[in-house]
């Protein structure tokens, strides 16, 4: 039987997953630093979609106030899903990355700045050549405030879209559901993979 990448699956299509949580290491690849919970008092975490989480998450760890940045899987009904399982469009879930940082170093609004400049918000269910409904582009908010700020910096990019005649805005903004960290290959992948090349890397805003 075939699904469509493009919609979220139905009640029916959903996997089961399992109820064991993925053992990874918990360590940051890059700078040591803890990618699970407790992180230190004074960060805040933020969660994003925006196409492949690989080269999404490099973007993030390299900016300066940023602790610890991990991916994984949101926003499905599949409990602790894996790669396959959430490549095969029938989990519901969108690759994401969990970033931990330091607001009086980096401000949420620059998080931000950086989610919509670096992927191409208007796609849906894709991003580029990667097809599929965890390919979509998400803000996942854990404060009311943070949530009021990706709404409004949307409404502002949107108005900016609209002067070049560049499409309607598809990326969802709404609270964070259960986040569930990917298997340990993909932690910092392009940290471990030096070969390995995202389009993310570019601007695809600015094409």
């Amino acid at each position: 039987m075939q699904y469509d990448k493009f919609q979220i699956p139905d009640a029916d299509q959903i996997l089961p997953g399992r109820p064991q949580p993925m053992e990874i290491s918990g360590v940051h690849f890059v700078n040591g630093n803890p990618i699970k919970e407790p992180f230190p008092e004074d960060t805040e975490v933020a969660l994003f979609g925006m196409g492949c989480f690989w080269g999404a998450e490099r973007l993030f760890w390299e900016t300066e106030g940023v602790f610890a940045t991990a991916v994984g899987y949101t926003d499905g009904a599949t409990e602790n899903p894996n790669y396959d399982e959430v490549c095969s469009g029938r989990t519901g879930h969108a690759e994401v990355v969990k970033v931990v940082y330091d607001p009086t170093v980096v401000s949420y609004a620059e998080l931000l700045g950086l989610f919509w400049d670096r992927h191409d918000p208007t796609q849906g269910m894709r991003q580029g050549n990667d097809i599929g409904s965890q390919y979509r582009s998400c803000i996942f908010c854990y404060t009311e405030t943070q949530k009021k700020a990706a709404e409004a910096s949307k409404a502002a990019i949107q108005e900016a879209l609209d002067t070049k005649n560049r499409g309607r805005i598809t990326t969802e903004i709404s609270m964070a559901p259960e986040f569930y960290y990917a298997e340990e290959y993909h932690q910092q992948y392009m940290a471990k993979n030096k070969e390995a090349v995202c389009p993310l890397l570019r601007n695809p805003m600015h094409d």
